[in-house]
């Protein structure tokens, strides 16, 4: 049994980004029709996205809306958080999990070794294989119980 997962195993490989001129109104609408609640904001550059930001429904609603600026004009860029905490695919699940804990964060995009985008891990993610481990636990001890059953009668 592998002693330690790490994130590459676990995180989400199409994910879905935007760039840092596009129109906020845009990167709403790519929130919308993908469902997702964030974007990783990228640089792209000799054909690699490398990170530059995230951008969440709570930004938007937080800087543009509530403030009744126009999204349509603003720009991804006057509203993502910038320098956001990256982790490499081969970190731990549980290193990665201290780091969102210590952050505050639910959503954390994924690099390869050269910090190019190659995914994002989020708290569902994390719950989705630990509801997994979970349900072999449980069906290990249904297994024990039907033996013990049977071998007593």
């Amino acid at each position: 049994m592998k002693e330690k997962m790490n994130i590459g195993e676990i995180c989400t490989r199409t994910t879905v980004f935007a760039y840092k001129d596009m129109r906020v109104s845009e990167a709403a609408h790519l929130m919308l029709e993908h469902h997702v609640g964030s974007l990783v904001v990228v640089d792209e550059s000799n054909q690699r996205r490398t990170i530059a930001g995230m951008l969440t429904d709570r930004d938007i609603v937080v800087a543009v809306v509530a403030r009744n600026f126009d999204a349509k004009t603003m720009r991804v860029v006057d509203i993502m958080s910038g320098n956001p905490l990256i982790c490499h695919s081969e970190d731990s699940m549980m290193d990665v999990l201290h780091q969102m804990r210590l952050h505050g964060i639910r959503r954390v995009p994924v690099a390869d070794a050269q910090d190019t985008l190659i995914g994002i891990v989020t708290m569902d993610d994390v719950l989705e294989v630990l509801a997994e481990q979970l349900h072999v636990l449980v069906q290990i001890v249904d297994s024990e119980r039907k033996r013990e059953a049977h071998v007593r009668g």
